[in-house]
């Protein structure tokens, strides 16, 4: 297996060079952040995606934000002011993807911590802080797959639904990565990739890395995923997450829900895998999550063709939400919950 991974996330002198996903696997374009409109709108148009990504980005948002204070020569008190505002633009970019939340809070934190900076203090200061949070959440997706890779049965095959890989992290992946583990670890292994409508997340970016890397993988609709459970022809499910509440309630790419139930009907194993970032202990349960509501455009339309007739309305929620009582693990850096509830998912935390 190749270990390549495709530069998708770089930080190259006070700019952020993001790689437009939307035009995998066709080409290999990279957008170049230089204020924090470009990391905002690269976000809330997912030329960058996936939960950890997302949180990467915004972190240098923060840095672009304190770059582009000391261009107009604030003092720190000034400065601090603009990154709260900055801050809050990054949060508004989605609503679902917790780590950018997290990532916010992580240089708000720091900001309270340090006191009395000088301007250029506070770009440096932040500058390190995402560089570590991008490097950690490397380390992490590593861990996350030795974990897991121990689920893995020899000879197994795998079904995942949108992408969970290195380019929905700062490398390796969550849900990708115990794929990768185990691979790695010589399993004789398969993959069932789920398209994921609208946007094709899996045909698109999954499939293309499971392609780059030599893993064996096939490319399903999304509707056939029950009827190969029916046949016996999944060994069990592996999934990323965008959020997950305290209690275990997993939030993920909109379809995953319906994964789990026929998971739970066929007795297959259904693993959530995802860094402690992603859990969000403030809120109890999946009900309090957020689930954002994209473009109906991204349902009528296919690459700007429309596949439904004009003046048709469609729903497009981007997300939804497993319950925890379906969840067999959640799978993180620190270790396994299984069978996850409120306390299960506080012990990570304590590891």
């Amino acid at each position: 297996m190749s270990n390549k991974v495709l530069e998708h996330i770089a930080w190259k002198e006070g700019k952020l060079h993001l790689l437009d996903q939307r035009l995998l696997p066709q080409q290999t374009v990279y957008r170049i952040c230089v204020s924090v409109e470009d990391v905002v709108e690269s976000i809330r148009e997912m030329y960058v995606r996936g939960a950890p990504a997302i949180g990467i980005s915004a972190a240098f948002g923060m840095v672009i934000a304190a770059g582009e204070a000391l261009e107009k020569g604030l003092n720190e008190k000034e400065i601090r002011e603009y990154l709260v505002q900055a801050g809050e633009a990054l949060n508004g970019s989605r609503p679902t993807a917790v780590n950018l939340k997290w990532a916010i809070e992580e240089a708000g934190h720091w900001l309270a911590s340090n006191e009395n900076l000088s301007p250029q203090d506070i770009y440096r200061g932040l500058e390190k802080l995402a560089i570590n949070i991008f490097e950690e959440d490397i380390i992490n997706n590593r861990k996350i797959g030795f974990n897991g890779s121990a689920l893995v049965p020899q000879r197994a095959t795998i079904l995942t639904h949108c992408n969970a890989g290195a380019l929905a992290t700062g490398g390796y992946g969550t849900a990708l990565g115990v794929i990768r583990a185990a691979v790695e670890e010589g399993k004789d292994i398969n993959v069932l990739v789920d398209e994921t409508r609208p946007l094709l997340q899996g045909a698109r970016i999954t499939a293309y890395e499971l392609v780059r890397e030599n893993i064996p993988a096939k490319l399903i609709t999304d509707n056939a995923a029950g009827h190969l459970m029916s046949m016996g022809k999944v060994d069990l499910i592996v999934v990323g997450a965008d959020q997950i509440a305290a209690n275990g309630d997993a939030a993920n790419k909109i379809g995953t829900y319906s994964l789990a139930v026929l998971a739970e009907y066929h007795g297959i194993p259904f693993y959530v895998a995802a860094p402690l970032s992603t859990i969000d202990l403030n809120i109890t349960s999946g009900d309090e999550i957020i689930i954002e509501e994209r473009s109906p455009d991204e349902v009528t339309c296919l690459n700007g063709t429309a596949v439904a007739p004009e003046g048709m309305v469609a729903l497009n929620y981007a997300f939804d939400v497993t319950p925890a009582k379906l969840i067999t693990a959640v799978i993180t850096e620190k270790g396994l919950a299984e069978k996850p509830n409120r306390e299960k998912i506080a012990s990570l935390f304590e590891a």
